[in-house]
C-alpha cells in the first residue's frame, strides 16, 4: 500500500508509528477494532463538525463512543456544533468518509482528542485511507496536530 499523506507527515516529524493495514471494507470502528485484534477503546475516529459561525472542529474518540456534541462544543467555547454533512468531507479536509485522519488535512482545524486516549502509550487513529490505520503515542499525535485533550464521549 502506498504511503498517505498522513504518515508521510509523522515521517516528516520523525513521529514513530505503526502502519496497520487492514480489510478496506470494514463496516465501522468496531469492526476495524475486531480486525486490528484491539479493544475499541484504544481505536479513535475522527470525526469533522461545524458550528453555526461556520468554524470547523475536530474531534478523535474512540470507536465505541459517541461524540456529545456539547461538552465538544464546549470544549472549543462554541454554543454548538453539529456533525460535517458527509458530502462536505472530501473537499474540505481531502479525505473520504472511512478514511478521515486527523492528520495531513487540507487546513489543520482546531482538534480535541478524548481525554482516554491518555490511558495508553499508544492508540490507533485513521492513516489517511480506508484499510489503513497508524499507531501512535497520543501524545506525540496531540503536538504534530496541536490538539488539546478533553472529556468529550457521552456517558
Amino acid at each position: 500500500m502506498e504511503k498517505t499523506n498522513a504518515l508521510r507527515l509523522l515521517d516528516a516529524k520523525g513521529i514513530t508509528y505503526t502502519e496497520h493495514v487492514y480489510d478496506p471494507d470494514a463496516a465501522d470502528g468496531m469492526e476495524v477494532a475486531r480486525l486490528l485484534g484491539e479493544s475499541p477503546d484504544r481505536v479513535f475516529k475522527t470525526l469533522v463538525t461545524v458550528s453555526a459561525s461556520r468554524h470547523y472542529y475536530v474531534f478523535v474518540v474512540p470507536v465505541n463512543c459517541t461524540l456529545h456534541l456539547k461538552k465538544a462544543a464546549a470544549s472549543v467555547g462554541e454554543k454548538s456544533i453539529a456533525m460535517l454533512p458527509q458530502k462536505e468531507l472530501l473537499p474540505l479536509t481531502g479525505y473520504i468518509h472511512g478514511g478521515c485522519s486527523p492528520v495531513g488535512m487540507k487546513k489543520l482545524f482546531r482538534t480535541c482528542i478524548h481525554e482516554t486516549a491518555q490511558l495508553f502509550d499508544t492508540i490507533f487513529v485513521s492513516a489517511g485511507s480506508r484499510g489503513c490505520q497508524m499507531e501512535v503515542a497520543p501524545d506525540r499525535l496531540c503536538e504534530l496536530i496541536g490538539a488539546d485533550y478533553a472529556d468529550l464521549t457521552e456517558e
